[in-house]
């Protein structure tokens, strides 16, 4: 009787360490259970709203969004439209590649583009700017947008990047005007340029969006300011469905001398 008393102390202690590591395991998952679910939320650092002042010569973010989601989920009806999605690969397939192909070869022709490029077309949809760029040579180039279209285009948020930083060369977009937080679309294209990567964006200046942008720009000036990493290369007038402006910027070199020489180089190639 004597040694059966002396064994239960022994029993008792590796019991009492798993209840006690149990109960505080369970404490942890009731207290992350009841947390917010904000996995569809950028980080926080990144949603920078700018003022919404609708002035000529600003930058007007339009109201109405109660929440992230809901913004989400009003592009989502416009991407997922059957029928326009239906056009998008069939009517306009072709005649959008076209179009593209004719800018990205004006771009190719001003050595701001090239076939060893590695590029990224925000915002693509289906894809067309990605088959354009691929047709005049650039086969290192991928699409991102909310729904993926492979194998042309990677699900991804312009607000929230999924890539590294300093990853592509040149980056397209003509969906500037779907930015809710329009900082944030500049700070992520910036991220993931490398130094001396160029930055083409086509917007309007002189007509309003449709129903599915989410802000109006009003002039150049408040969005070249939103870039400061960067530097403008040209601004010109296009016709790109709708929008007619296109702003291309480079990416500053992290240093001077480096500036100097991608400059130089550029301007020896444009002369040749």
């Amino acid at each position: 009787m004597k040694n059966m008393n002396q064994t239960k102390p022994v029993i008792l202690k590796p019991f009492l360490l798993f209840l006690s590591v149990s109960l505080v395991f369970l404490f942890i998952v009731s207290f992350h259970s009841r947390r917010p679910n904000t996995s569809s939320t950028p980080p926080a650092r990144q949603l920078k709203r700018p003022s919404s002042s609708s002035s000529p010569g600003g930058l007007r973010v339009r109201p109405g969004f109660g929440s992230y989601d809901m913004y989400i989920q009003h592009q989502l009806d416009k991407t997922l439209n059957p029928k326009l999605r239906e056009v998008w690969t069939t009517r306009d397939w072709e005649r959008k590649i076209k179009v593209f192909s004719g800018f990205f070869n004006d771009l190719k022709n001003k050595n701001l583009l090239s076939k060893y490029s590695k590029a990224l077309c925000v915002g693509a949809r289906v894809g067309q700017e990605v088959a354009a760029l691929q047709r005049i040579g650039v086969s290192d180039s991928i699409g991102m947008d909310l729904v993926p279209y492979p194998p042309l285009v990677v699900a991804g948020d312009f607000h929230n990047q999924p890539f590294a930083n300093e990853t592509f060369d040149f980056e397209f977009s003509n969906v500037f005007d779907h930015a809710l937080y329009p900082s944030s679309f500049v700070g992520e294209i910036e991220r993931t340029l490398k130094p001396g990567g160029i930055c083409v964006l086509h917007v309007s200046l002189t007509r309003r969006s449709d129903k599915y942008s989410a802000n109006d720009l009003y002039s150049v000036k408040p969005l070249v300011e939103l870039f400061h990493e960067s530097e403008v290369v040209h601004i010109r007038t296009v016709d790109g469905f709708g929008l007619d402006t296109e702003v291309v910027l480079r990416k500053k070199m992290k240093n001077k001398a480096s500036n100097k020489l991608v400059l130089l180089f550029s301007r020896q190639n444009q002369g040749s």
